[in-house]
């Protein structure tokens, strides 16, 4: 009878080679959140902390094993970028992917601090998309992240890489035209006489027609927000001003995860520059790089060209 009884409960053990990832949070709550996120995952938590004090973090995490982070902001925020640097300097190594969930007033914070490709930045985002986040971060890798090809991502981000090199290749054309050939086209078409230049007042012009096709059309129909972002961009150039992460979150009018996801990739294709705020660590701000400037402006001039007051 005790052979049949241990038989039986020995069946009943479920064995999975479930994947094992580290939980930190700011909170209590935060941390029972991403705990539910993780369960839906299909993740096995090797670890479980609250990101409180002095934690050497690389001895409380299990080795390799991705990060998810989730912050609500409660929490100290000197434990809060003692973590962060820590996740970035651990996904730039190659040691280990991350997800940080992090509510929208700490989006600077955390776009200051983390930045690495293998770290997603999500804020306010569903259920769904935060599960689809840490199932694809948990998933077995190579031992070192920088081996991972670039087929590997999901659908998602290798259809907005090629997006991005699209976008890339268009600007860079215009750059290369050449500008002797474009200031004579110019000086026939305006009769001899210079053309005006593109100012900030044009750009602005032209996103606030942009914005005001959501107020008679669902905004999603005609959700562009790398085309916002460029356009919010050359208008602070021109202003002389400059634009915090979730300011230009903001002006890309999407979800704030999908505009972090298509700041990340323009940055590293070389479309936007990145440069902290000497005196405030805990912000970063987005500009245009000159060749994208330079490729913007052709573009606004010909637009200018053909007709003044166009909307696009």
């Amino acid at each position: 009878m005790g052979r049949k009884m241990a038989h039986d409960a020995l069946a009943m053990i479920e064995y999975r080679d479930s994947p094992p990832v580290c939980l930190i949070a700011d909170s209590q709550a935060a941390l029972r959140r991403i705990d539910e996120t993780a369960a839906a995952a299909g993740c096995r938590v090797a670890v479980s902390l609250v990101a409180e004090g002095e934690v050497d973090w690389g001895k409380a995490c299990a080795p390799g094993a991705p990060v998810l982070v989730e912050l609500d902001g409660s929490g100290a925020e000197s434990a809060t970028l003692s973590l962060l640097d820590w996740v970035q300097r651990e996904a730039k190594a190659g040691q280990r992917r991350a997800v940080i969930s992090a509510a929208s007033d700490l989006t600077d914070l955390v776009a200051a601090r983390v930045h690495d490709r293998h770290i997603s930045h999500l804020c306010q985002s569903a259920e769904p998309e935060r599960v689809a986040e840490v199932a694809f971060a948990s998933r077995r890798s190579p031992q070192r992240l920088h081996d991972i090809s670039r087929d590997d991502g999901p659908l998602l981000m290798k259809q907005l890489s090629e997006d991005v090199g699209r976008i890339a290749a268009i600007l860079a054309s215009l750059s290369e035209e050449d500008d002797s050939a474009d200031t004579g086209a110019a000086l026939s078409e305006t009769g001899g006489k210079e053309e005006p230049g593109v100012d900030a007042a044009f750009v602005r012009s032209i996103i606030r027609a942009r914005r005001l096709r959501d107020q008679f059309f669902r905004g999603g129909l005609f959700a562009d927000p790398a085309w916002d972002m460029l356009l919010d961009l050359m208008a602070a150039r021109l202003e002389e001003t400059r634009v915090a992460v979730s300011s230009l979150c903001i002006a890309a009018a999407v979800p704030a995860t999908t505009a972090l996801r298509w700041i990340k990739a323009l940055t590293d294709r070389g479309l936007f520059v990145r440069s902290a705020d000497p005196q405030d660590g805990r912000r970063v701000y987005i500009a245009l790089s000159d060749d994208a400037a330079r490729a913007l402006t052709a573009y606004l001039r010909a637009v200018q060209r053909l007709a003044p007051n166009a909307a696009i």
